[in-house]
């Protein structure tokens, strides 16, 4: 993956939990988790089609450099925008990229 592809500044988040003084659960917060760069490419024409297949309301591919512990419970922020990530593939197993389909 060539550096100058990587023009988009996102920032991955996740859902912490927690237990008050009395171990009852209380609600989480997303908590940014990683702020990186990326490709941030909307799918159009024959690519939406084809996610639509595997995945429902797949909006956006976001490439971005290999991060151990990125899962589908995670969310991405771009441009202020909230987007869930429906599912995460190691590209070629090679560990140095991410790709991220995610809907808006």
């Amino acid at each position: 993956m060539k550096s100058g592809q990587l023009d988009r500044r996102v920032t991955i988040e996740r859902m912490e939990e927690g237990v008050d003084k009395y171990g009852d659960p209380i609600p989480g917060a997303w908590v940014p988790v990683c702020t990186v760069w990326c490709a941030f490419e909307p799918l159009v024409g024959r690519e939406f089609m084809a996610a639509l297949q595997a995945q429902s309301e797949v909006s956006a591919r976001v490439r971005l450099r290999y991060r151990p512990g990125i899962t589908s419970a995670d969310r991405v922020r771009h441009d202020g925008k909230v987007y869930g990530i429906d599912s995460v593939i190691h590209v070629k197993s090679a560990r140095q990229e991410l790709q991220l389909l995610v809907r808006g």
